[in-house]
């Protein structure tokens, strides 16, 4: 990894008089999962940061559980313990339906599979999705930041007004205990400040938004619930009685649960909620009286979508929901919010470090926010549509609630109202596989992707670098052989947890092909025929202008395991070169100089030619 960019003492505290250094090299507004990751990516680059959060405390609520395939592999590219998140959190036994029931104890309508939690998806990349709570992913990103000296965690403090010039910005952060004011320059500033966020509201960024007058209500519970649903595991249950309808997120079916459902303001103002109504709408949903469970914390929202104009105003940047807030349907926000970071951390390093200009800044927001707004609808989309399920069983608009639940039965006791009821939950399928979403989108593509799970490998600038299972040959000498060993993650991938796997596939899924692009590194892969001279004058003006280059040769430093299409983008001088972000920058052809590559740099750098 790089070398920090400038001195400053790391610690957390929870403020206090003269905590607050006067200079840092990137501000990071904001402590949550988002903020958390920039600035662990940031440390890895070598650039130190400060993180404000105003919350003393997290809350405790679960919130995002879902950490996409995509996200867990940027942990694991800059060696972030992906393989210890995946210990934590929900079993993929407990984790990979979801359920369709009138009630916890009442009749199966249906089951999905949750997202691509099937052995096949290894083919696509080498992190299955894997589920927990957003309050112990932040735990275990927090005991990172703890143990890294390029960061300072600060609790307790807000940001009051920020002003920039070209090439600095100054905050003004409030300590929100004493109502004192400092004053911090930095040179970038990461707005991770949520939904509401105050740095948005102080650089006066409008967003692209769909205003709902749906209301939604969110209530935590603690319960017991693995008795209860027997062999129905899963992640989510859909619960059609229309006293409870909505879902139950399983976190954990031994204790902590989310139940999500609509609210009717004219019948029941937000306000006038209270913990027994809580209590009704989660008994409803269990469907028995004497399963015990506690109310830990109940909270309205508003169903909407939200995608701010641009992610970037000078010096200073939006992130995650500061950027862009969605729906949970489809569990799309938080990854969201690492694939930002993760975009972003990499161009600001190399500002840092004097390689690249400010300009390839500017692409944050044009890579960045179609990826978001695609993410956005979908997730509108998805709700809408199973909302409109869930309200097709004759109760809608029925207010006696004893009158729509008989509705609700005779409707399911019906075979053809059932059957349809049936195609229905067929119909969601693509809510609950969002393959493509996560890990197939192309910076730079005009048009949204066509279908949320049909992912299909790109090799084209802008696309994530495919993922294919890769050994290594046996001809090299050792030497050779540590040397590129050396340019890998520390450990070889583990996907014994598929327990589908026999141990001779097992030890087949140790490399991936993302493994070869470091996270300060770019790279080069190519088939054994191309010709050196081109690599020579790339490799040379790397050198020149400060960038690592890694080069990697088909059937010569590693091999294509499973997947030959991939073998096949290679063959007659075919190549790739890649950017730290794992994202392809270039196709190289047997027409393509080195001329040709180094003016693709260049141009993302944002360089004239040296």
């Amino acid at each position: 990894m790089m070398a920090p960019s400038r001195d400053l003492a790391s610690h957390q505290t929870d403020g206090g008089s003269g905590s607050l250094p006067s200079s840092v090299p990137v501000l990071i507004v904001g402590g949550g999962p988002t903020g958390l990751l920039q600035a662990l990516l940031l440390s890895r680059l070598g650039v130190q940061s400060l993180i404000i959060e105003r919350y003393p405390e997290r809350l405790a609520a679960p919130k995002a559980h879902a950490i996409n395939p995509r996200s867990l592999e940027i942990l694991r590219q800059f060696d972030l313990g992906e393989k210890h998140v995946r210990q934590l959190g929900t079993s993929r036994d407990d984790s990979s339906s979801v359920n369709f029931v009138t009630n916890l104890c009442g009749d199966a309508i249906g089951r999905l599979p949750y997202e691509r939690m099937d052995p096949a998806v290894l083919n696509d990349t080498s992190e299955m999705i894997h589920n927990i709570p957003q309050p112990a992913l932040e735990q275990e990103l927090s005991n990172l930041i703890a143990k890294d000296p390029n960061i300072t965690l600060i609790k307790g403090f807000s940001i009051h007004a920020v002003e920039q010039t070209e090439n600095e910005v100054v905050a003004t952060i409030e300590e929100r205990s004493t109502r004192q004011l400092y004053y911090t320059k930095s040179r970038h500033l990461i707005a991770c400040d949520g939904l509401r966020s105050k740095v948005r509201e102080l650089l006066g960024i409008e967003s692209e938004s769909e205003d709902s007058d749906q209301t939604m209500m969110t209530i935590h519970f603690n319960a017991n619930l693995r008795p209860v649903v027997g062999d129905r595991v899963g992640m989510l249950y859909w619960i059609m009685d229309p006293i409870a309808a909505g879902f139950i997120i399983g976190y954990d079916l031994d204790g902590i649960q989310v139940h999500i459902s609509q609210v009717d303001v004219e019948q029941c103002p937000v306000e006038s909620w209270t913990e027994g109504m809580c209590r009704a709408k989660i008994g409803s949903a269990i469907g028995k009286d004497d399963v015990p469970f506690d109310i830990l914390s109940y909270r309205p929202w508003v169903f909407r979508r939200q995608v701010a104009l641009t992610f970037q105003k000078g010096n200073i940047f939006l992130a995650g929901d500061a950027a862009h807030s969605f729906p949970p349907t489809g569990g799309l926000g938080l990854n969201c919010g690492f694939a930002d970071v993760h975009n972003l951390a990499y161009k600001i390093a190399l500002v840092h470090r004097g390689v690249a200009t400010p300009s390839i800044l500017s692409t944050y927001t044009a890579e960045r926010r179609g990826v978001a707004d695609s993410y956005s609808k979908q997730s509108v989309k998805n709700g809408k549509e199973i909302f409109a399920l869930l309200q097709s069983l004759n109760t809608a608009g029925v207010e006696d609630a004893m009158q729509a639940r008989k509705n609700m039965m005779a409707a399911l006791a019906d075979p053809a109202q059932r059957t349809q009821v049936e195609a229905g939950i067929e119909g969601q399928r693509e809510h609950f596989d969002n393959l493509e979403l996560h890990i197939g989108y192309v910076y730079g593509a005009t048009k949204p992707p066509p279908h949320a799970s049909r992912y299909s490998p790109k090799f084209v600038p802008g696309a994530r670098l495919p993922h294919g299972w890769i050994s290594f040959p046996g001809h090299l000498s050792p030497e050779a052989q540590a040397a590129k060993r050396s340019l890998l993650p520390q450990e070889p991938v583990d996907v014994s947890y598929v327990k589908e796997l026999d141990a001779d596939q097992v030890r087949a899924c140790q490399w991936s092909t993302l493994d070869l692009c470091g996270p300060d590194s770019w790279t080069l892969i190519l088939g054994k025929e191309h010709q050196n001279p081109h690599v020579a004058l790339l490799q040379k003006h790397c050198n020149v202008v400060g960038l690592i280059l890694n080069t990697w040769r088909l059937g010569v430093d590693f091999e294509i395991v499973r997947q030959s299409w991939f073998a096949d983008e290679l063959v007659n001088g075919g190549g790739i070169l890649i950017r730290p972000d794992q994202h392809i920058l270039a196709r190289v052809s047997t027409e393509t100089t080195g001329e040709d590559l180094i003016e693709e740099v260049n141009k993302h750098l944002g360089i004239l030619k040296c």
